[in-house]
């Protein structure tokens, strides 16, 4: 895992997708790794904005970002994805940074933890949560909008496609991380303390009433189709990943 950057420090990224009147994700990537990760903006009722696995962006996005309102809570996902966590605090210093609890200790030998997704304050439009059957070390975000539901994870769910060569190979054999929506070998080892629980949690997700997209931390939303819902393609991870 790449050391954490104290410095602003952009690298490649692609545009500010608005998915919605709350939401915008940016996807991006980092030398020599093949995975892409992806940064989340919602915006709450107060007006105030959640980053979700913060990224440096070039000035005109984070322009874009500031215009859309005024950055007060930094998420930081878990103990891995901490990479541009400490430039994020460092611009915004007002803005609070918060972590699931299973995961407060890793974010903070590295970044100041102003308090766990609990401390969040009630807001009509997006809430925070912690995962069921992970040891509280990831959560998830749910933004309610009249046209659905939202649905930020992290890396409990990947959904990615299968790539070539042999980091292609690794992600898809070994690993088994790739080939669209599922839970990775490695989130099955690191993540899933209780597979019955997390089975239940993922079942629950998905019977999400309105839920439109998940959006997951790296790669691809999971987006309804007319074959099959987004709670559907839920559900079927939970089937397929954990039996």
């Amino acid at each position: 895992m790449p050391k954490a950057l104290v410095e602003w420090t952009v690298q490649p990224h692609g545009a500010i997708e608005k998915l919605s009147p709350r939401v915008w994700r940016v996807e991006g990537s980092l030398p020599n790794m093949p995975l892409k990760r992806v940064m989340t903006v919602a915006r709450t009722e107060r007006g105030e904005l959640v980053v979700h696995s913060a990224m440096a962006l070039e000035p005109a996005a984070m322009a874009e970002i500031e215009a859309f309102g005024e950055v007060r809570f930094i998420l930081v996902p878990n103990g891995f994805h901490r990479l541009d966590a400490p430039a994020f605090a460092a611009r915004y210093p007002n803005a609070k940074v918060l972590c699931p609890p299973g995961s407060k200790a890793r974010v903070a030998q590295v970044v100041r933890v102003d308090g766990v997704y609990a401390d969040f304050p009630a807001d009509a439009a997006v809430s925070l949560h912690v995962l069921d059957g992970v040891g509280g070390q990831e959560g998830y975000v749910r933004i309610d909008e009249e046209s659905g539901v939202t649905l930020i994870l992290n890396d409990l769910v990947f959904n990615m496609p299968h790539l070539p060569g042999a980091q292609g190979f690794m992600l898809r054999y070994v690993t088994a991380s790739s080939g669209g929506p599922t839970i990775s070998r490695i989130g099955r080892l690191f993540l899933v303390k209780d597979k019955a629980r997390v089975r239940a949690q993922i079942e629950a997700l998905a019977a999400t009433e309105r839920l439109t997209r998940v959006i997951v931390s790296h790669h691809e939303t999971i987006v309804g189709t007319k074959e099959r819902s987004a709670g559907e393609v839920l559900r079927d991870v939970a089937r397929t990943a954990l039996g």
